[in-house]
């Protein structure tokens, strides 16, 4: 033992006593580093002291880098569940959060009530769009899309019911899946992305039936013009393809960006967003948002809208737009824009309206923030559901 007065060695004087020294003795530097007394370690004390300490020290760290997360999260997709009760939302840290519509939109909500009822990691990978079928969720990310349950979910159990990836060229060959659409009339699920196809999958038995080809570069967005057993893509190569669905043909190929009235070369010419109804297509990216009528293949009304467009639905006699500003666009067919409605994103990925059910019917906003902004008349944000 070390004698008092005498120096400690030097590689003792930073050296914290250990926590799991029980019922040792330490030595221990006075306050002014000259005098050196003895001292017992208070033992199976002492441990959970440390241990404590240790574990409230873990927790901050964990709270800092959830914050940090938080900070920069963006939310790609939403997904409402068949009953409507329930919002899906998916971020770019491949998490999928559920919150509930009916206990946010209660008289007796509360914070808590604004934030999920659960979370999970969906993927390793950005969750870059979602869509429900009556039973399940379905995600999709880097090369991969994968199926939960409702029924599971709504239980706080969260369980891969399968997954499924595309025939790629190479195993070795993950390209980002940008979008998901379902067609009911054939229980199938179209997926594209950054392969430049559009893939066809047979939701009852899980294989894939069509590959769609011709675009030239990555397939950002997918309609359905399901009158016509047609479908519709968007690519970053500036075109909109037509494709019919029962054989695998394609219809019509629409260059937007070769429109003068439509082209902003400044923008690029990528296609960000469609949607149809019938015999009209809106789109937009690079190119000024427009609406276009298909049988004569004409644009017939551009917007006069900031760049760039990243979502766009037909609702009743509007058209809802939202991109790389903090407000959603109500716009006439006419062209005239109705209403611009603030937002928290200050760029929007997407819009979502819960037609499921009546008592819960939203418009929802999100995209880049951890918060998801809520409109119960779409004329105003009511609150903001937030991931935690």
């Amino acid at each position: 033992m070390q004698r008092v007065g005498t120096p400690l060695p030097i590689g003792h004087r930073s050296r914290s006593p250990p926590c799991s020294l029980l019922g040792a003795v330490v030595l221990v530097r006075g306050a002014q580093g000259d005098d050196v007394r003895e001292a017992r370690a208070g033992g199976a004390a002492h441990v959970v002291l440390c241990e404590e300490e240790a574990s409230r020290h873990l927790q901050t760290e964990m709270d800092a880098q959830r914050a940090l997360e938080l900070l920069h999260m963006t939310v790609f997709s939403q997904s409402v569940s068949p009953c409507g009760k329930y919002l899906a939302a998916g971020n770019n840290y491949g998490e999928i959060a559920i919150f509930s519509l009916s206990a946010a939109l209660s008289s007796e909500a509360k914070e808590e009530s604004k934030k999920p009822v659960v979370s999970f990691t969906a993927h390793d990978g950005p969750v870059y769009t979602m869509v429900s079928t009556d039973r399940q969720l379905l995600s999709a990310s880097n090369g991969e899309v994968r199926a939960w349950n409702w029924s599971d979910i709504v239980k706080k159990g969260c369980k891969e019911a399968w997954s499924r990836r595309p025939p790629y060229r190479s195993s070795l060959e993950v390209p980002e899946i940008n979008s998901l659409q379902l067609n009911p009339k054939d229980n199938s699920l179209l997926l594209a992305g950054g392969d430049c196809a559009v893939h066809v999958m047979d939701l009852e038995s899980g294989t894939f039936t069509h590959k769609f080809q011709g675009h030239s570069d990555y397939v950002h967005c997918l309609a359905l013009r399901d009158q016509f057993q047609e479908c519709l893509s968007g690519s970053e190569d500036g075109t909109v393809r037509m494709w019919d669905l029962r054989t695998g043909a394609q219809v019509q190929v629409i260059e937007v960006h070769k429109y003068e009235e439509c082209s902003r070369p400044q923008n690029g010419k990528w296609i960000r967003c469609l949607a149809t109804d019938c015999d009209w297509m809106v789109c937009g990216g690079g190119p000024a948002l427009t609406l276009w009528h298909l049988r004569s293949v004409t644009p017939t009304t551009v917007f006069p809208l900031p760049p760039c467009q990243q979502h766009v639905m037909f609702y009743q006699d509007l058209i809802l737009s939202a991109g790389h500003s903090p407000t959603i666009n109500h716009l006439q067919i006419s062209g005239e824009i109705r209403a611009q409605i603030p937002c928290t994103p200050h760029s929007v990925h997407s819009l979502c309206i819960n037609e499921h059910s009546p008592e819960h019917k939203v418009l929802t906003a999100a995209g880049s923030s951890h918060k998801v902004d809520v409109f119960t008349n779409f004329s105003y944000r009511a609150f903001s559901l937030c991931f935690a």
